[in-house]
């Protein structure tokens, strides 16, 4: 039990010298992933359907 208890302190320890990023920061790296996601989502959801539709042909 005094194991577990330790590991938690050091976590405590550890996560107190992280260097968290500002709200400015954090805001700006959460639209560009978000962006990201989108665009790629997108960009294979037209080369599905660009597949899609050439194996149509095909058949």
């Amino acid at each position: 039990m005094s194991s577990i208890l330790k590991f938690f302190r050091n976590v405590s320890l550890e996560m107190k010298k992280v260097s968290w990023p500002r709200r400015k920061e954090l805001t700006r790296y959460t639209i560009t992933v978000i962006t990201t996601v989108v665009f790629v989502a997108v960009f294979f959801a037209i080369v599905d359907l660009g597949i899609s539709e050439l194996i149509n042909l095909i058949l």
